[in-house]
């Protein structure tokens, strides 16, 4: 239920995710939904630790082998090409903060944490400032890509080549740390 929840949202917008809508979709009445899922907030946050899980799996298996700028560009490209592919569930993990340490958008953010923690092993970041670049990281990678897949990039320079030109700059800032 909640791959096709997510599946939805992809589709039609995560905004306009409804049990409703999931139920026609699937084929069942809207009660029968609950015997799967909590109701729209669980559903929400189902979809939001399936999402973080992909992302992760996404961007983890992109950096297998690869360090340094080579291991920023295929987690960058990853995580971008993640959030155009599935707007609609990626857009369910932002706000959305775990509930506990046992809830799973804790662990499937940890995961994600840890492909990008895997990234700046191949920098030299002080302990002190790992926090900083993971932060940094993040807000340029989710930045551009919410951008984009909103389609907030309406000017004529190429996107892809705004795009590396992000990575090169974030290359080029970390080696300086």
């Amino acid at each position: 239920m909640v791959a096709a929840g997510a599946a939805l949202a992809d589709e039609v917008g995560f905004a306009n995710l409804t049990m409703g809508l999931l139920a026609e979709r699937v084929g069942v009445r809207t009660p029968s939904l609950y015997k799967h899922v909590g109701g729209q907030d669980d559903l929400n946050r189902r979809i939001a630790a399936l999402a973080l899980n992909e992302a992760a799996e996404a961007v983890g298996g992109a950096v297998q082998g690869y360090a340094g700028r080579d291991a920023l560009a295929a987690a960058a490209r990853a995580f971008r090409g993640f959030v155009l592919e599935h707007p609609g569930r990626y857009t369910a993990t932002i706000g959305e903060e775990p509930s506990g340490p046992d809830d799973p958008m804790a662990a499937a953010g940890q995961r994600l944490l840890g492909a990008f923690t895997a990234v700046l092993r191949g920098y030299e970041i002080a302990d002190r400032d790992v926090n900083h670049a993971l932060r940094m990281l993040r807000s340029l990678c989710h930045g551009f890509a919410t951008l984009q897949a909103a389609d907030g990039f309406q000017w004529g320079t190429d996107v892809d080549e705004s795009f590396e030109w992000l990575i090169a700059f974030a290359d080029r800032g970390l080696r300086a740390m």
